[in-house]
């Protein structure tokens, strides 16, 4: 399945139907007077939320969305009928943008959501409508009201309780591929990953999802390599684990390069709690490995874990270090994150 987070669409809500002009005419019935009936309202735009879909693909293929108008209005007094609404289904945590791409008209987070984006036109007025005492015999009617119409961008954020964020390269989709059933793409090389993937771990009794997106780089908020464009899927985790590969000839600078990164985007990013390992720990051995660790501890202040997703050394302990702060930014919202099912995708990503 391809994996699209991303895609413009146009709307068009249904126009009102025209009023009709019409004299009631029966055997024995001298003057009927106007009889003629309102045009029926066109149909709205609505746009549903419903966890059976995880991507923006079906929206590559249609682009287009309009609602039907109303129906004419008839003689004895029939209003038309309304125009069926177009009901558009989205993704959970989808965000619908201004053509602007910056403006947010709507956040989708809830299964089961509803909102009427583009309220179709009222019908027109017949005669009847227009009767008074002093004029029995209108033959004035009203057309219906137009639709609206709006070309929106729509964007998917992914609900993910843990968010993996590094350099290139820095082991993301091997440490998802270790502990949890997704099966993302992994080589050595940057830029495997093209597009997020996502992984449910299990830690005890708690369940939570894991996103890795593709590697940033120095200026990615600049659009250098695959730009910042897929932060946004990071931005309602509870957490951050910052994945630092271990053979990296300047630790302080790959940490602080991706925190340069994070603070430029912004989305609150650099506030959530972060965890910081330092991966591959096999490749250099346990004691290179942990004096990598303290030589990136001197230099960030802060408390580094040292773990292999291949050898699966020190990976229990960090996820069950991931899953207490989950379960607290759970308890402090409420709120459990709908459960979104991985990706898998042996394609390119999509980029628009």
């Amino acid at each position: 399945m391809k994996f699209l987070d991303q895609a413009k669409i146009y709307l068009e809500s249904g126009k009102g139907g025209p009023g009709c002009v019409s004299f009631h005419r029966e055997k024995f019935v001298e003057f009927g007077g106007p009889d003629g009936g309102n045009g029926g309202k066109g149909g709205d735009v609505i746009i549903e939320v419903v966890d059976t879909l995880n991507t923006l693909i079906d929206f590559r293929y249609q682009q287009h969305f309009r609602a039907a108008p109303g129906q004419n209005g008839m003689g004895q007094n029939r209003t038309g009928a309304g125009g069926k609404d177009c009901i558009i289904k989205v993704p959970v945590g989808t965000v619908i943008l201004d053509e602007d791409k910056e403006t947010v008209l709507a956040d989708l987070t809830e299964p089961g959501q509803r909102i009427v984006f583009l309220k179709g036109g009222d019908g027109g007025f017949g005669n009847a409508h227009y009767k008074t005492a002093t004029n029995q015999a209108p033959r004035k009617f009203t057309p219906g009201w137009p639709g609206k119409e709006a070309a929106v961008w729509l964007r998917l954020k992914l609900i993910a309780d843990v968010g993996l964020v590094g350099l290139p390269n820095a082991g993301k989709s091997t440490f998802l591929a270790s502990c949890t059933n997704a099966k993302p793409k992994i080589a050595d090389y940057p830029f495997t990953t093209l597009h997020p993937n996502l992984g449910v771990v299990r830690a005890g009794e708690i369940d939570f999802v894991i996103a890795d997106i593709p590697g940033l780089i120095e200026g990615a908020h600049e659009g250098h390599g695959l730009g910042d464009r897929f932060l946004g899927h990071v931005e309602r985790t509870a957490v951050l684990l910052h994945l630092i590969d271990c053979t990296q000839d300047d630790l302080p600078g790959a940490y602080k390069t991706i925190r340069r990164e994070l603070k430029e985007y912004g989305g609150g990013l650099t506030e959530k709690p972060e965890i910081i390992a330092l991966t591959k720990a096999d490749a250099l051995g346990p004691e290179l490995a942990e004096d990598q660790a303290k030589i990136l501890k001197k230099a960030i202040k802060k408390d580094i874990m040292v773990i292999s997703a291949v050898a699966q050394d020190n990976i229990k302990p960090l996820l069950f270090k991931l899953a207490e702060i989950v379960r607290e930014n759970r308890k402090n919202s409420g709120h459990i994150p709908h459960r979104a099912a991985s990706y898998e995708d042996d394609e390119e990503g999509e980029e628009e």
